[in-house]
């Protein structure tokens, strides 16, 4: 039988992906004359890991959880707040219709990523792992706040509802910024100009995200600290888990709105698989852990290495 993902191709839709698994030995690298190893269906295996998470916790906010097994997901591996079900209508109790109005596009634009990867992959697909969207943010909304702030459920109200999608998003766009130099398959319509589109999606749920938590940036979130403060505070989190270099920001730079997150040059920034590693798992150079209590499905260290 032959490999599907020989003969499986992404046409045309925004946020597809193509995997092809061609021998990348069969072109030598540019001025180089060595293969350049194709990795393109570990780096889409680990992105289904990642789009698995966020599927699952928008699923869950609007209560929805349950289509997740509808695309190859498993919600009964999901772990949840205590007496929250996140399905069949079981969702944060949202107080404006807005917010409620994103967290339900995101949720199938998210559910959408998880069926499509899986479709192109075939049997190289690998299985949903379990995944922490309870305990885990308890210690991601201790560390973020220094202790201030304990008892963190993203599914409690609107508010945490977005502190909680902001953990997610920007990683998201800078992983899949940093996979584009690994990938292999840059012809037209093929994976690198596919997995650009996934990225343009996820920077749409970013923007979002971050416009709307600039919007609430003076509300208090504990006495001393207000939604921009609390921002700041996860974003300083993940620049301390991602690496030396400060690849992180909040909604306000020097008092002004810092809507879109860019360097100097107003480029998005990249992060490494091991760097996206060490933020989901929230510890540095660990394997599981955080919002993979189990670790990932699927082998990745080769692309963790690099």
């Amino acid at each position: 039988m032959s490999n599907p993902l020989n003969r499986r191709k992404f046409l045309g839709a925004a946020g597809a992906v193509g995997v092809t698994t061609a021998l990348a030995s069969c072109a030598p690298a540019m001025g180089m004359g060595q293969a350049k190893p194709n990795l393109d269906a570990t780096i889409f295996n680990f992105a289904l890991n990642l789009e698995y998470l966020e599927a699952a916790f928008y699923l869950a906010a609007v209560g929805r959880l349950e289509e997740l097994d509808s695309v190859g997901g498993n919600s009964s591996k999901v772990i949840l707040p205590a007496g929250f079900t996140g399905k069949n209508g079981d969702g944060v109790k949202f107080q404006s219709a807005d917010v409620r109005a994103y967290a339900n596009e995101v949720a199938t634009d998210e559910l959408n990523h998880v069926r499509i990867i899986r479709k192109v992959l075939g049997f190289g697909a690998v299985a949903q792992p379990t995944l922490d969207l309870g305990p885990a943010f308890l210690a991601a909304g201790s560390a973020a706040s220094g202790g201030a702030i304990t008892g963190f459920n993203p599914f409690a109200n609107d508010l945490f509802f977005l502190h909680g999608a902001f953990i997610f998003e920007d990683v998201g766009v800078s992983a899949y910024k940093g996979a584009a130099r690994l990938l292999s398959d840059t012809s037209a319509g093929g994976n690198l100009e596919n997995a650009a589109g996934i990225l343009a999606v996820e920077a749409y749920h970013a923007g979002m995200i971050r416009t709307l938590l600039y919007q609430l940036r003076d509300t208090q979130v504990t006495p001393a600290l207000k939604v921009s403060d609390v921002v700041q505070a996860i974003s300083n989190l993940r620049d301390s888990v991602d690496g030396t270099l400060d690849v992180d920001q909040g909604i306000l730079e020097n008092g002004a709105a810092n809507i879109v997150l860019s360097d100097s040059n107003g480029i998005a920034y990249s992060r490494t698989p091991r760097q996206v590693g060490n933020i989901v798992f929230l510890a540095v150079d660990a394997v599981k852990g955080g919002f993979y209590p189990d670790g990932l499905s699927g082998d990745f260290s080769k692309i963790l290495a690099l």
